[in-house]
């Protein structure tokens, strides 16, 4: 979706020049979060219209997928937003690093998603909102979208990420809905669930005529829903808020016993100053469905902040006790094209109320929020939780083990790097490992505190068979302790996509036992006159005769490991599968009859580094064959 311009223009250049690809000193640049800074939350991609969710101790912020919509000449022409049919998906836990959801495929109708779009009546999903609620013991997740301004749709699942599905086959409110006559424009949706439960949905916008200014003063477009106990359904007819110079961006927060609803004030006529155009102003009530009276305003037009207008659109949310608001800005779009042309990016800044419960102005900037908390780099961390980065997208990707909807990083050239902030390595770790995939290979450097700082280790990424065929691979690193920004840095020759990158982890060292890694064996090459690969008893490999093999290179960090495999016989007899290490037979397993069974070596010496791992036969007299599942190691 993002177009690389800087870097492919940077990569030509150094071609041309016949200049090598592999310094890091080639290290590739930001494109508009610059490290240090936390806005916008993203830069690799877009995403307009956030809403933010918080839940066990993450935000997620839900967006409508802003996308760049080329010219037949392959420019980028203004935000027709045709792209709008999806959902994106962010989370955090310390509002810098943000791992990317990828995109819910909502919208359904024509074919828009192709089959897996979810709500098969919609041919769009603008400005989500989403709540959490629980029902019958258990959490439950609603999603509510727009179709276009023609109404508004619900999805459900049982995480904040999916999967998601379509309760209604239609729309939860339309035009016919009791209350909403008179609504110009049906999207937008905000939705609060309150202290006892109750839900509440708040949509609209639009002036009914802009040539009339008492029109344009009291559009009375907004509206007010009570949402049944399921959240799919409700309740009576909607309450109309009459917000001044109301034009889109419902939003609704509770904070000290009263509900506040915000919105985007519109930008035509002449406004007293009470109401700035395109600014967002808010309405405060002793009930969630009104009557509404208005305070104030406290988030200025983008353009204020970064030098390019647009909409406006907002949510304000409270996560570990500090308020904020989230809202868009075009400055990735500014950074890459010059001219935002209407592509929207998240941002988040501190919102405060003050002692008489108004809010204060909001002051949006690029530095954003500090962190919070420190990022632990001892458990799995996704590639694409990112704090900065350089050069690098984002894509579903076919790793196993990962969440839902699991993404990886790819289109990953020279000097591209991903960045996370505050990881606390504590007093130090020994070990870094990932999980590749790619059909030439490359390297990651594990440097400290800039794309440039010290280097603490070099992993080896090699070719798998595949930008989908991954493999967990190891090097050691040194002088890793305390706290650091942390940067891998991509290196490699070639003009396309060096490698994938799903997951990496440090280790201290002191792994427990039983962690470690899984190759299974239909995965390796086989070698000799008759191996061959096998459904049954187990998806493995068969080893028939002598000199028949299994193998694959393994790149290891310790000369120790523990080493188990899963194999079978063909008869009662015991078959022996040997287990070679750089050459060296360091074991063999024995495994008697045809139920398959693990047997394990305990405490093997090898060499380090890259090693080629094969099982083979050796000692075949006709009276069994060797049937292998998988092996796993660990330390």
């Amino acid at each position: 979706m993002f177009k690389k311009l800087l870097v492919i223009a940077v990569t030509l250049v150094l071609f041309l020049n016949g200049l090598p690809l592999m310094s890091v000193s080639a290290a590739n640049n930001a494109t508009a979060k610059q490290p240090g800074n936390s806005n916008p939350l993203m830069d690799h991609k877009l995403g307009a219209d956030p809403f933010a969710l918080t839940y066990n101790g993450r935000v997620y912020v839900y967006m409508s997928s802003d996308a760049y919509v080329y010219n037949s000449n392959g420019t980028v022409k203004d935000n027709d937003f045709s792209a709008l049919n999806k959902i994106n998906v962010i989370s955090s836990a310390d509002m810098v690093n943000w791992t990317d959801h990828g995109a819910i495929p909502v919208a359904g109708a024509n074919n828009v998603n192709g089959s897996a779009g979810i709500a098969k009546w919609a041919s769009l999903s603008w400005a989500p909102s989403a709540a959490v609620k629980k029902i019958n013991g258990q959490d439950k997740f609603f999603l509510y979208f727009a179709n276009g301004a023609s109404g508004i749709g619900v999805l459900t699942a049982n995480s904040p990420i999916g999967p998601w599905s379509d309760p209604l086959g239609k729309a939860l409110v339309t035009g016919a809905t009791p209350g909403m006559s008179g609504v110009t424009w049906l999207f937008d949706p905000a939705v609060l669930v309150d202290d006892d439960g109750s839900g509440y949905l708040y949509a609209g916008g639009g002036i009914p005529n802009t040539s009339d200014p008492a029109s344009i003063a009291n559009p009375r477009t907004a509206r007010v829903l009570k949402l049944g106990a399921d959240m799919t359904s409700i309740v009576g007819s909607a309450s109309t808020i009459d917000a001044p110079y109301m034009f889109e961006d419902s939003g609704i927060h509770k904070y000290g016993g009263k509900y506040y609803y915000s919105y985007c004030f519109n930008f035509s006529g002449t406004h007293p100053a009470a109401y700035p155009a395109g600014e967002i102003g808010y309405m405060v009530s002793n009930s969630p469905m009104g009557p509404f009276t208005y305070t104030g305003h406290f988030l200025k037009n983008p353009y204020t902040f970064f030098g390019v207008g647009g909409n406006n659109h907002h949510a304000v949310f409270n996560f570990n006790n500090q308020w904020y608001v989230v809202y868009h800005a075009q400055t990735v779009a500014k950074a890459v094209l010059g001219d935002g042309k209407g592509y929207r990016s998240p941002h988040i800044n501190k919102l405060v109320h003050n002692a008489n419960g108004n809010i204060q102005e909001v002051q949006g900037d690029m530095a954003g929020i500090a962190q919070i908390a420190n990022l632990n780099p001892f458990t799995r961390v996704e590639a694409e939780t990112i704090g900065w980065n350089a050069g690098i997208a984002t894509e579903a990707t076919q790793a196993a083990g990962g969440p839902v909807s699991n993404m990886n990083v790819t289109s990953i050239n020279n000097g591209d790097w991903i960045a996370v902030g505050n990881a606390d390595f504590g007093s130090g770790a020994s070990s870094f490992k990932a999980n590749v995939a790619s059909a030439t290979g490359g390297k990651i450097e594990i440097r400290l505190d800039s794309a440039t700082g010290t280097l603490a280790g070099t992993l080896d990424v090699p070719s798998t068979g595949g930008a989908q065929t991954w493999k967990e691979v190891e090097t050691p690193v040194s002088n890793v302790t305390g706290v650091h920004r942390l940067y891998l840095v991509f290196t490699g020759s070639g003009s396309g996509n060096l490698f994938n990158l799903d997951y990496w982890q440090f280790s201290t060292g002191t792994t427990a036992p039983g962690t470690g890694s899984k190759v299974e064996a239909e995965d390796m090459t086989l070698s000799g006159t008759y191996a061959g690969k096998i459904t049954s008893p187990f998806s493995g490999v068969m080893l028939y005769g002598n000199d028949d093999a299994a193998a694959f290179n393994q790149y290891f960090a310790y000369g120790t490991h523990n080493i188990s495999v899963r194999g079978a016989s063909s008869s009662s007899a015991a078959a022996r599968v040997d287990l070679q290490i750089g050459g060296v037979t360091v074991g063999s397993f024995y495994f008697s009859g045809t139920t398959p069974t693990v047997q394990t070596l305990s405490n093997v010496a090898h060499g380090t580094g890259n090693q080629e791992v094969k099982l083979i036969v050796t000692t075949d007299n006709g009276a069994w064959d060797a049937s292998v599942d998988y092996i796993e190691w660990s330390l």
